[in-house]
């Protein structure tokens, strides 16, 4: 199909009217055909008062038209494969398997939402019976269930055009839990965005849904602020920055109406390496952490940012320095996503750098419009010293802190902002010094793993992608895995109504089969 360069406005492509865009292949710096014109007021308006009727409409309708409206969306992403990830990776300078990787996860998290939406556990279903007899008080008829939050606004991610974008978890939680979408395409891949847009529009109206369940706006900054000052707005999906994500927050709580806002923002993803583990495979370790810094650019929420490795005396430590160093030193450049993300990047490795008591471990091959990889080295008590080296620098970089004692390590995490992971490479006889560092790490962050790397989430009912803040704004919810649905629901008691009066699934006879807790038994 070809691309128009407008908006998505209720299943109607419009021109928009506001400033003019135009998508960059990052790695040759080409502009690329057409021009997208930004949404204007109005258009913000029509998308979200669309989605607003739509939110009224489907409200009754039942929960299967979801799952195949979900199951639709999939469908119509694979038909236009052949077309959609050659434009993505123009716009993103990604590679091909990486796409295909990308879209076979957001076709497999539609379905995996689907098939939540049958399972029904997301309803909540709760009943407490009347005790008319109970002293001193008698206890009402007590019913619940979880509805709907309302149209949600979804941001759409720079480093997954995809899976964290106009189809990615955010809107198919959403749509799961009977939400209307109005997304917003990320500038950066605005063809991405049109063709994975219409392709939802074409499933919505395909399975009989209101045209206003979806909608698409380009735009920058002002689009963004509008969409989230709609009153028709009731929540936000985020995946970005920490700077973009607190001015969305505090936009959200300023409303007349403050909404919630649920944004993946910033995490280094401390790694522990603790010394067995470095004695017994520490060039295995190394061989695998600078492959994991470097995957795509190292543009990935859950690159390992911080190596903290635990000494206490080992003599492994240089083995795994020069392992690391070799790997970085001939990793090649790699093209960044967009020219400001790569400005950024390079600008905080001098940052780095230049700060006392750090010193550059090894960088790979410089190009032309490629950024390098690069492994820092600082000890534990510089690292303390100087808060910013804890910031994330997003990019195919990381510092490895050298710890005298898991003391020291600890020390070090307790300082430590929030994070989506937290690692740890250990052996047997690690146990000891890494059980009391557990529970910091329980508090620390929302996936803790052994022996692995973060790099990599895992789309399930039990992944986990969240965390204390900076990680997120909201460390009780996930953004990925069937956990997600909950962000947009909330609970609704009916008090002492008639059974033909309660929804199905609350009756006596619980005509849909429906599981639930009854005077606090299932």
């Amino acid at each position: 199909m070809s691309l128009t360069g407008h908006n998505l406005i209720a299943g109607e492509l419009r021109p928009g009217t506001g400033a003019p865009n135009r998508a960059m292949n990052p790695a040759c710096g080409t502009l690329l055909e057409p021009v997208f014109q930004d949404a204007s007021e109005a258009d913000v308006d029509a998308a979200c008062s669309a989605a607003w009727t739509a939110f009224e409409e489907t409200m009754p309708q039942p929960a299967e038209l979801r799952a195949v409206l979900l199951e639709r969306i999939a469908e119509e992403l694979l038909s236009i494969r052949d077309t959609l990830v050659p434009r993505v990776m123009q716009e993103t300078a990604l590679p091909q398997a990486r796409i295909e990787g990308e879209l076979g996860r957001t076709t497999g998290q539609l379905r995996l939402f689907a098939d939540e939406v049958r399972a029904g556990h997301w309803r909540g279903l709760r009943i407490d019976h009347a005790l008319p007899d109970r002293q001193p008080l008698p206890r009402p008829d007590l019913r619940m269930r979880r509805v709907p939050i309302g149209p949600v606004a979804v941001f759409g991610a720079s480093n997954f055009p995809l899976a964290f974008s106009v189809a990615g978890g955010d809107t198919a939680s959403a749509i799961a839990a009977g939400c209307p979408v109005v997304a917003k395409a990320h500038p950066a891949h605005p063809g991405t965005s049109e063709l994975v847009g219409t392709a939802i529009s074409r499933a919505v109206e395909a399975v009989g849904m209101p045209p206003g369940f979806f909608s698409m706006l380009h735009g920058g900054r002002s689009v963004g602020e509008a969409l989230v000052r709609h009153p028709s707005i009731k929540a936000v999906g985020f995946t970005g920055s920490r700077q973009g994500g607190m001015a969305i927050f505090a936009m959200a709580a300023s409303r007349p109406e403050p909404i919630p806002v649920f944004a993946e923002m910033s995490s280094v993803n401390p790694v522990l390496v603790f010394p067995e583990a470095l004695q017994a495979r520490g060039a295995q370790i190394a061989e695998g952490l600078a492959a994991s810094v470097t995957l795509g650019a190292g543009q990935f929420c859950t690159n390992p940012g911080v190596v903290l490795v635990i000494t206490s005396g080992s003599d492994a430590l240089a083995a795994f320095r020069t392992t690391l160093a070799e790997a970085i030193s001939a990793s090649a450049a790699q093209a960044m996503l967009t020219d400001g993300i790569a400005r950024a990047y390079v600008a905080g490795l001098d940052d780095y750098a230049h700060t006392e008591g750090v010193q550059v471990l090894a960088k790979g091959a410089e190009s032309d419009r490629l950024a390098p990889a690069c492994v820092l080295e600082t000890d534990a008590a510089q690292f303390l010293s100087e808060p910013s080296l804890r910031h994330e620098n997003f990019g195919a970089s990381s510092i490895v802190v050298t710890c005298r004692s898991a003391g020291e390590a600890m020390e070090v995490l307790s300082d430590m902002e929030g994070q989506l992971t937290a690692t740890l490479h250990l052996e047997p006889g690690d146990s000891t010094l890494a059980r009391p560092i557990l529970p910091m790490l329980e508090r620390l962050a929302g996936r803790i793993l052994v022996n692995g790397f973060p790099t990599g989430v895992e789309v399930s009912h039990t992944m986990v992608h969240g965390g204390p803040f900076p990680a997120t704004s909201d460390s009780r919810t996930t953004s990925v895995g069937s956990l997600a649905i909950d962000r947009f629901l909330r609970p609704v008691c009916y008090q002492n109504f008639p059974d033909n009066l309660l929804p199905d699934e609350l009756q006596d006879t619980n005509p849909t089969g429906a599981r639930r807790r009854i005077d606090g038994a299932y």
